[in-house]
């Protein structure tokens, strides 16, 4: 039995397909941990998400920040852009099926000597923490005011995580952390709003992995979210988005020996 986590899926079904023969990966003797994002903008997010639903005792996954925009899109809340691919999940006869089965899904995991996230974790956060902000998230997503809590969902602030937070505030702070994170200023506030290759960051700005003082650095933390790092492998942190949509690769990562394996992509583009 062996243990792969890959990256970014985004609705690239082809590619994850090849990269499961690649791997000689076996439902029945194998499992998987999703890093989030499986679904939107590629051209096969339904066939994903089905994919998912059906090998759901072989797989672990965590949420990113796609699949609660399609969450929240279904349930009437935010709107489609003209990058976004989820028509097909929308108006599908199993779409309230899946995205049922999608919200209950975790925000973060841990296991087998790791932590899974999809963009990453603040500085003051030790893990079991971070796990019981999560399960905070989790426990709204799955429960009876789910709506409620997706139609507050979009928002950049706060900016500053404290314990005192309540309400929409802490829980949309949990999420903006854990699915949307990149970068910190050099006194530990969010900043949400750069996403490209990490020399270009401006000077003020380190990435949320190198910030000081780290309570969850003793435990590896895999995660992805952005593929403008690419893959970035530490002893604290495996960072596993390489941009398949975007024509770069999809990778896989064996935990037991931190084996890479990757394949080239191709890059989507949208017709219409």
């Amino acid at each position: 039995m062996a243990t792969y986590a890959i990256g970014d899926i985004q609705g690239c079904y082809t590619p994850l397909m090849d990269l499961l023969r690649t791997i000689d990966f076996s439902p029945s003797r194998d499992h998987l941990w999703l890093v989030g994002d499986l679904v939107n903008r590629g051209p096969d997010s339904i066939h994903v998400l089905r994919w998912a639903f059906k090998h759901q005792d072989s797989i672990s996954l965590v949420l990113g920040n796609h699949d609660l925009h399609l969450l929240a899109v279904a349930e009437g809340f935010g709107k489609l852009s003209s990058g976004d691919t989820l028509w097909d999940i929308l108006n599908a006869a199993d779409g309230k099926i899946l995205l049922d089965w999608l919200r209950m899904q975790p925000l973060m995991l841990a296991g087998e000597g790791y932590a899974l996230v999809h963009a990453g974790l603040l500085p003051e956060w030790s893990i079991n923490k971070a796990l019981r902000l999560a399960e905070e998230v989790e426990n709204e997503l799955s429960g009876p005011n789910y709506r409620q809590f997706l139609s507050r969902l979009y928002g950049n602030k706060p900016t500053r995580w404290s314990d005192d937070l309540r309400g929409i505030d802490r829980l949309r702070m949990i999420v903006n952390v854990m699915t949307r994170m990149r970068l910190l200023t050099r006194d530990g506030e969010l900043d949400l709003s750069f996403k490209g290759e990490l020399p270009d960051a401006p000077a003020h700005l380190i990435p949320w992995f190198e910030a000081p003082q780290r309570r969850w650095a003793d435990t590896p933390v895999i995660c992805g979210h952005w593929s403008a790092l690419g893959l970035h492998l530490s002893d604290s942190i495996l960072a596993i988005d390489t941009g398949c949509l975007w024509g770069g690769s999809l990778t896989a990562l064996r935990l037991a020996d931190r084996q890479v394996f990757q394949l080239p992509c191709q890059a989507f583009r949208k017709i219409g």
